[in-house]
């Protein structure tokens, strides 16, 4: 069989599923049309047909692509919403699940189609497919599960998307290629013993990658993992290729490829990673090319900073407070005032669309012309909270340097050492971690400590210290998880002991030893302390308003969650992964992760405001009038709030 655009009321054989399929996300996959007005079924090839709807229109209706693109959301409506529709619309997808080959049907996302609707579909497209391939419904979203779960398997057979991630052979966190000299450690205790012989031209093979790795040139992950993990956010800013690859350690072991030079490509198109041996370079002396490209900040502020409320912050104010702290603060005033950037995402053409204002309109459940700033101010006004808190200045942390000389004399060798790039490197930071530590903060620095925590938070049971560097969350330098955050702080003592521990971070042999090979000397690096009140809350998580598996996603929102924020962070705990939409609505349910039950409607309710919420604060912390910099928000939940904790820029 030739290659083909469209196979149009025939079966559907594997040969021809071969033929047309595309790739996306490691499986092979065909669009399907059925048009019941005659019966008819259509089989695209991806590759001539990006689109359901275009194909419809010129293939079937006889309308131009223009006239299509004009009034996409009437067709859309008639095509995704309508009960009584003439067009069913889908993708079959190949699967390998336990050494068997299956096919998914699914909707598109935001297909709204009854328990009826499915299971004709499923039905009808079953009769047109080979039959030695078992054909499962995937639900597309939350209402489809809904749907499903109401019918027998007998009546429709079913796959869930969270089955099929988490027996997906391969999924490509983030793409690239590179060189590099392979390590695979089968237990973190074999990591452990060899992780001081790691170099930069490495590529790591483990089943769980730990968050203290240095600066390496790949990774791949040997069991699933959540593409928000702090593992997984450094390898996406130090731009380099990350994959998870079921049975990678087998592949290793058949091609004796440990400790050999290989060829490393992750495509989000292919089936699996690419592995090829290389041979070694003859100049492996040579510094890396990123250790050419230079981390630039912004000019710091160490003098006098009075400590400060979070609502007394204001965005401009990270160069004495850090960009932790002041987020809080500028998400403080947000909420109390509004912003005129709220909307800024959602007035972007987005072609054919104009703009996607009459979505926003939806989503927060208002007339299309209603205020929809007001009502995005609403929402957040509502729902959305920051924990009470204060900010300790830089200069409150150079005042303690300051004040001892035995850590000005530490300092002062530490520097020499990394200027002459010394061995002692690290038993320096170590021994200068043990004085910051030990040393004795001023009385009246612990006096200004104490007023402000009596004068903002007086009645606090239990705080969160968290760090607030102007060396972290920076382009090319995200920094994520390399300075501490301390929960179930509950004493004086305690906070004074964690404000030091934070302090202390800021020169740990692996945060001096990434910041010296982004170029970025001690000198220029100040550390503030965030201390909030730490809230109850029912499930927290993380939340990034981008598509991490996906950057072409305008649409949806990635969300992990944890009955304990940090571990969706920390790497400890596989969290809950989800996806929401921000313009038609609706999630999906990617992984469970290592809970065994889904949430329920109501925490499924909460995301999706969390998903708007999200978008809002992507527009008015963006920093050009594009609004599409995504932004990474750690966050709480219970029935009624959403409560931020931090919110920083996330790197793609």
């Amino acid at each position: 069989m030739p290659d083909v655009a469209a196979l149009v009321g025939e079966q559907l054989s594997i040969s021809a599923f071969t033929q047309l399929s595309g790739r996306l996300g490691g499986y092979s996959f065909v669009k399907v049309v059925v048009d019941r007005a005659n019966s008819t079924i259509h089989f695209l090839n991806n590759a001539e047909h990006q689109f359901h709807a275009i194909y419809i229109g010129e293939q079937i209706l006889g309308v131009s692509k223009d006239e299509m693109g004009r009034t996409i959301d009437s067709y859309n409506q008639t095509f995704y919403h309508d009960a009584d529709r003439r067009f069913y619309l889908g993708i079959l997808a190949l699967h390998i699940r336990e050494d068997r080959r299956i096919l998914s049907l699914e909707t598109v996302e935001i297909d709204t189609m009854s328990s009826d609707m499915i299971v004709w579909f499923h039905h009808f497209v079953r009769d047109r497919v080979d039959p030695s391939l078992p054909l499962l419904f995937k639900p597309a979203n939350h209402l489809q599960e809904q749907a499903v779960a109401r019918l027998t398997p007998a009546e429709l057979p079913r796959i869930l998307a969270h089955e099929l991630f988490s027996s997906a052979q391969f999924v490509a966190l983030n793409p690239g290629e590179t060189k590099g000299r392979l390590r695979a450690f089968r237990s973190p205790a074999d990591y452990r013993a060899a992780v001081d012989t790691l170099e930069w031209h490495d590529i790591i093979v483990m089943r769980r990658v730990p968050d203290d790795i240095p600066r390496l040139a790949g990774i791949i992950n040997a069991d699933h993992t959540t593409p928000l993990s702090h593992t997984n956010v450094l390898a996406t800013g130090w731009q380099i290729p990350n994959a998870i690859q079921i049975g990678a350690f087998d592949l290793v072991e058949r091609e004796h490829l440990d400790g050999r030079w290989v060829s490393y490509r992750v495509d989000a198109a292919a089936a699996e990673i690419g592995l090829t041996l290389v041979d070694e370079p003859v100049d492996l002396g040579q510094r890396p090319a990123w250790y050419a490209q230079r981390i630039t900040l912004e000019e710091p502020e160490a003098s006098y900073s009075p400590i400060a409320g979070l609502d007394e912050l204001r965005h401009h104010d990270r160069h004495r407070y850090g960009t932790k702290a002041a987020n809080l603060g500028e998400l403080h005033h947000v909420l109390a005032g509004g912003s005129r950037r709220l909307l800024g995402f959602f007035q972007v053409p987005r072609p054919p669309r104009e703009n996607l204002l009459p979505h926003l309109a939806r989503l927060l459940d208002v007339p299309e012309d209603a205020d929809l700033t007001l009502a995005a101010r609403k929402l957040l006004a509502d729902r959305v909270r920051v924990p009470r808190g204060i900010a300790l200045p830089f200069s409150l942390q150079q005042r303690f340097l300051e004040s001892s000389p035995r850590v000005q004399q530490a300092i002062g060798k530490l520097k020499m050492a990394l200027e002459l790039d010394a061995r002692e490197v690290e038993p320096l930071c170590l021994e200068l971690q043990r004085l910051i530590r030990t040393t004795k903060i001023p009385d009246h620095m612990l006096h200004d400590v104490d007023t402000a925590l009596v004068t903002r938070l007086a009645g606090v049971r239990a705080f969160v210290v968290r760090s607030s560097s102007n060396a972290e969350d920076l382009a090319g330098f995200s920094a994520a998880g390399i300075y501490e955050s301390i929960n179930h702080v509950s004493t004086a003592e305690k906070i004074v002991e964690s404000i030091k521990e934070v302090w202390a971070s800021l020169v740990s042999p692996r945060s001096v030893r990434l910041r010296q090979q982004a170029g970025i000397s001690l000198d220029e690096c100040y550390m503030g302390v965030v201390i909030q009140e730490q809230v109850a809350a029912d499930f927290g998580g993380v939340l990034v308003t981008t598509n991490p598996m996906n950057r072409n996603d305008f649409r949806n929102v990635y969300v992990n969650v944890s009955p304990k924020v940090t571990d969706v962070v920390d790497g400890s705990t596989l969290p809950m992964q989800y996806l929401y939409s921000t313009v038609e609505g609706g999630g999906r349910t990617v992984s469970l992760g290592d809970a065994r039950e889904d949430l329920g409607k109501a925490a499924k309710d909460q995301l999706q405001r969390l998903a708007v919420v999200g978008r809002l604060l992507q527009a008015h912390f963006s920093p050009d009038y594009t609004f599409d910099s995504p932004v990474d928000v750690e966050w709480l939940a219970d029935d009624d709030h959403l409560f931020i904790v931090q919110l920083r820029p996330y790197s793609i």
